[in-house]
């Protein structure tokens, strides 16, 4: 088993906060086996991130997570950038048509952008796997959801720290039944079910952290944007 951090984000995100050596940095001290950077509709440091894994003794996962009209979708094994604003459906086409899988992050916590809400049960069943344990929980009730779904549907279950610094990294997990240490080998055991969660959730002074930071450089990227010529 291969122990995955299926979600997080670097700087590159409108909310993140560190490079991505930080994220290989936390994600190889804690003995995890791979990292996925999945930045919103952004890929370039994901891109970085899977090309110095190695270095790190990690497996790197390319990926971003894409802003649907629906809602957050992740896509896994992607080399180049989802459009963000594609319907649903389109959205899992785009990112399968570059031989990748779609992940659906918090379906249902419609406050993070969950699709659940704009999606038919038949539409959500549809994706690759399901992501039914975020560590960004304040009462667990959207994880159960999620996990109860994906038992009825039969669709396989993923973890993600949802880590927007990279101390968050790790706190929650996938365990993935990979036949070897690569992308394709972990991409193939989460479309086929071998999969296990494990995951606590982070405390919530820094889940409030996370986001009155993310809020404050999304302001200061505005203001840059609008002063520069």
């Amino acid at each position: 088993m291969l122990s995955v951090e299926l979600h997080s984000h670097s700087a590159l995100s409108h909310d993140g906060r560190d490079p991505v050596d930080l994220l290989l940095e936390q994600a190889a001290a804690i003995g995890l086996d791979g990292l996925a950077v999945t930045d919103h509709d952004e890929i370039d440091a994901s891109l970085e991130a899977a090309k110095k894994a190695d270095d790190y003794g990690l497996v790197g996962i390319p990926g971003m997570e894409v802003t649907s009209a629906a809602g957050h979708v992740l896509a896994f094994g992607v080399e180049e950038v989802v459009p963000p604003g594609l319907s649903f459906d389109d959205t899992l086409d785009r990112i399968r048509e570059q031989g990748g899988i779609a992940v659906v992050p918090h379906p249902f916590q419609s406050s993070r952008h969950g699709v659940a809400p704009h999606v038919t049960d038949e539409q959500l069943a549809g994706a690759d796997a399901i992501e039914v344990y975020n560590s960004r929980l304040l009462t667990g009730r959207s994880n159960r959801q999620a996990e109860a779904f994906a038992l009825d549907h039969g669709v396989p279950m993923t973890a993600g720290s949802d880590a927007h610094i990279s101390e968050m990294v790790g706190q929650a997990v996938t365990e993935v039944g990979a036949e070897e240490r690569s992308v394709d080998a972990v991409l193939d055991a989460i479309r086929e079910g071998r999969t296990s969660v494990v995951g606590k959730r982070t405390p919530w002074y820094i889940s409030f952290r996370q986001a009155a930071g993310g809020a404050k450089r999304r302001v200061k990227r505005r203001v840059d944007e609008f002063l520069s010529p």
